[in-house]
C-alpha cells in the first residue's frame, strides 16, 4: 500500500498497488472521524449521475472503506502541468448544474448551512486571524460588533435558493475522470461535510476560490453558463448571495488557516493569507451592502490587510510570548 498526502483532517488514504479495478483504502478512524456521511453522500451523488468515488467495500464501524481510485489527475495537478482550464471548469460547473436541477438533488438528510453556521464560521476571523495579526485576543465589544454586522447583513438578504452544498468545491477536490464525458468527467472528493444551504456557495467556491484563481473572463462566462442552465428563480438574489458568500468564505478561510497554523501546528497555510486578504478586500468593496461589515472589521483589526509573514514557527512563538506576557 502506498500512502497518499493527507489533508487537514485525520483521514488517511492508501493506494492499493496492482488492484483491479484501481482502489484506495480510506482510513477514517473513529471517534474523531465518521465515515457514514461520506458513504451516504457518495451513494446519493452517484444516483444523480455524478462521479464520486465508487464504494467497493466498507466497514463503517471501524472507519475503513475501499473506494474507487481516480488516479493522479486532480485539477490542481492538471493545471500545474498546463492543462486547458476551460474544459475542466466547464465540467465542474455543469456538475453543479446537475446537482442543483435534479429533482432529487437535495433529497438527502444533511445539516443546515444556515445563518447560525455562517456566523460561526466568520467568527473564526476574530478568534484566530486576530491572533495571527495582533498576537492577542480581539476585544469582546469589537468582536460583537463584527458578528452583529454580519448577522444584520444576512438577515437583510432575500431567501436563498437551497440545495446540497458540498462546501469545499475547488481544484484540490476535483479530478478529471478518464473515459467519462460531460458532468460525469468531474470526479468529486471531500464532500462528507456537505450541508443543505444556499446553492450559490459552491458556484462561488469554484469560480472565485481562495487558493487558485481562474481567468476572470472564464469565471464570468461559466457563471453565465450556470445561470442559463440552472435558471435560478431570482437571478439578482442569487448574484447577491454569490457576492456576500464570497466575503463570508474569505473571512472564514483567513480564520481557518490561522487556526490550522496556531492551534493545530500545521504548516503550509500562511502562504495563502495574502491572496485571501486581497480577495476579501475586493469582495467587501464590490458589494455596497457589506459596508458595515467592512467598517466593523477595520475597527476590530486595523492591520488585517497585512497578514503575518509565512513563518509558522515564529508566529506561534510570538503568540505564545504575548499570551505569557498578558
Amino acid at each position: 500500500m502506498l500512502p497518499l498526502p493527507v489533508d487537514a483532517s485525520a483521514r488517511r488514504y492508501f493506494r492499493l498497488a496492482g488492484s483491479a479495478p484501481p482502489m484506495l483504502l480510506m482510513d477514517a478512524p473513529p471517534p474523531g472521524e465518521d465515515i457514514g456521511p461520506f458513504l451516504r453522500i457518495a451513494h446519493h451523488l452517484a444516483g444523480l449521475g455524478l462521479s464520486p468515488p465508487a464504494i467497493h467495500a466498507c466497514d463503517a464501524e471501524a472507519g475503513f472503506a475501499l473506494i474507487e481510485d481516480f488516479g493522479e489527475g486532480t485539477y490542481t495537478r492538471l493545471l500545474d502541468a498546463g492543462a486547458d482550464a476551460g474544459p475542466l471548469f466547464m465540467a465542474a460547473t455543469d456538475a453543479l448544474t446537475v446537482l442543483h436541477t435534479h429533482p432529487r438533488g437535495a433529497a438527502i438528510s444533511a445539516p443546515a448551512y444556515d445563518q447560525a453556521k455562517l456566523l460561526d464560521e466568520v467568527s473564526e476571523l476574530p478568534d484566530w486571524y486576530g491572533l495571527a495579526v495582533d498576537y492577542r485576543a480581539v476585544a469582546a465589544p469589537l468582536r460583537a460588533r463584527f458578528t452583529a454586522a454580519w448577522r444584520e447583513l444576512l438577515e437583510s438578504l432575500p431567501p436563498p435558493e437551497m440545495g446540497l452544498v458540498l462546501l469545499d468545491y475547488h481544484v484540490d477536490n476535483l479530478m478529471r475522470v478518464a473515459g467519462r464525458n460531460g458532468p460525469a468527467a468531474c470526479g468529486l472528493l471531500d464532500f462528507q461535510d456537505a450541508r443543505i444551504g444556499p446553492r450559490a456557495y459552491d458556484v462561488m467556491t469554484l469560480l472565485r476560490n481562495e487558493r487558485r484563481g481562474i481567468d476572470p473572463a472564464l469565471s464570468a462566462a461559466l457563471y453565465d453558463r450556470y445561470i442559463a442552465m440552472a435558471r435560478p428563480l431570482d437571478i439578482a438574489g442569487f448574484g447577491l448571495w454569490y457576492r456576500v458568500l464570497a466575503a463570508q468564505r474569505y473571512s472564514k478561510v483567513l480564520g481557518r488557516f490561522a487556526r490550522l497554523t496556531l492551534r493545530d501546528g500545521r504548516d503550509g497555510y500562511l502562504r495563502y493569507l495574502p491572496r485571501v486578504a486581497s480577495l476579501l478586500m475586493a469582495a467587501l468593496e464590490e458589494e455596497p451592502q457589506m459596508g458595515e461589515v467592512s467598517l466593523a472589521l477595520m475597527a476590530m483589526l486595523p492591520g488585517w490587510r497585512t497578514p503575518p509573514p509565512d513563518n509558522p514557527s515564529e508566529l506561534r512563538q510570538r503568540v505564545a510570548s504575548a499570551a505569557r506576557g498578558a
